[in-house]
């Protein structure tokens, strides 16, 4: 089958498009025939040789797909061949075919198309696995959303207005902002031009955020705490701003505020299953009603890979980036 590998670490010249061998099926998994792959950051880490696979997960990058149903495991029920799908995978996303535990599979919701369908796995377990089932952002709170531009911005801005809550983003872009707004943001921060501490402090009356969803780490670690409200709660899931920052253990205790770090791809099997069956159960039908949809920036042939993670890279996009097959 066709693939994109990963020979050498590096730039973009690292993605070589490839005939490799297709993935043999194993009890408790599901064949799929992919119809279009999502582009995530933690793709362009793995290129770069920063975000290896789980142990026994495939080499070959890419977190989330849709196709249809191609081959059932030992054990597998519930789902039938030919039925259309998308996935949360360990890996392996980029290629005519992935293999995946049935447990993070779930239907293409009714109203979406199929190509489309792969634009949601990754952004929306993410979200809802973050802000809801962890930091339990509660209708009337404030959530702050780093990046609220991105894939995974989009989505938060729109499940947390189906709860409820006041948005607040950061982008670096009028026109990014602009889209936000549209989504339901409602305090919008250019952080080129703008203090996110200052402006979010005036924009609530000096409250701050219940709930900080932040892929930039190190770089934002000490004016998070500072933008977190008293029992807020600082979700950590990307690094974009470097591994090693200092934290205020005191500015922390006098708001008694929390700090916590997540990855979803190295998650047991388990612990992803119970987030896609909680998915399906609380977002499938907001998206089947058509309260809230997945944001496509570009869809791109796979052999326009390189073109894919350029653009993420540049972080021109609004929403996500899809590869087609």
């Amino acid at each position: 089958m066709k693939a994109v590998t990963i020979p050498e670490f590096g730039d973009l010249d690292a993605l070589v498009l490839a005939d490799v061998d297709a993935p043999s099926l194993k009890p408790g998994e599901v064949l799929i025939d992919v119809a279009a792959a999502g582009v995530n950051r933690a793709d362009l880490l793995q290129r770069q040789g920063g975000y290896p696979p789980p142990k026994g997960a495939s080499e070959l990058p890419g977190l989330e797909v849709s196709g249809t149903i191609a081959q059932l495991g030992e054990g597998v029920t519930g789902w039938e061949v030919g039925q259309e799908v998308c996935a949360l995978l360990d890996g392996g996303g980029y290629a005519e075919k992935v293999a995946v535990n049935a447990g993070q599979v779930l239907p293409v919701p009714a109203g979406v198309e199929l190509v489309d369908a792969a634009a949601l796995p990754e952004v929306v377990a993410t979200v809802w696995s973050n802000v809801f089932m962890t930091a339990n952002l509660q209708p009337g709170q404030t959530l702050l959303i780093h990046g609220g531009g991105s894939g995974i911005g989009t989505m938060a801005i729109q499940l947390a207005k189906q709860v409820g809550a006041r948005v607040a983003v950061t982008a670096g872009s009028a026109e990014k902002l602009e889209f936000c707004r549209e989504l339901g943001a409602e305090i919008l921060i250019n952080y080129r031009e703008e203090d996110f501490v200052e402006k979010l402090k005036e924009a609530t009356d000096g409250h701050g955020a219940d709930v900080i969803l932040d892929v930039i780490g190190a770089k934002y670690l000490d004016r998070n705490v500072s933008a977190l409200a008293t029992n807020g709660r600082l979700v950590v899931i990307g690094l974009q701003g470097g591994v090693k920052g200092e934290l205020n253990i005191g500015k922390l205790l006098s708001k008694r505020g929390a700090v916590i770090a997540t990855s979803l791809r190295m998650r047991p099997v388990e612990e992803k299953a119970a987030i896609i069956a909680s998915v399906r159960e609380h977002v499938w039908p907001l998206i089947e009603s058509g309260a809230v949809r997945p944001i496509v920036h570009a869809r791109m042939p796979i052999d326009d890979v390189r073109d894919a993670h350029r653009t993420l890279e540049e972080s021109s996009h609004i929403g996500k980036v899809l590869l087609t097959l």
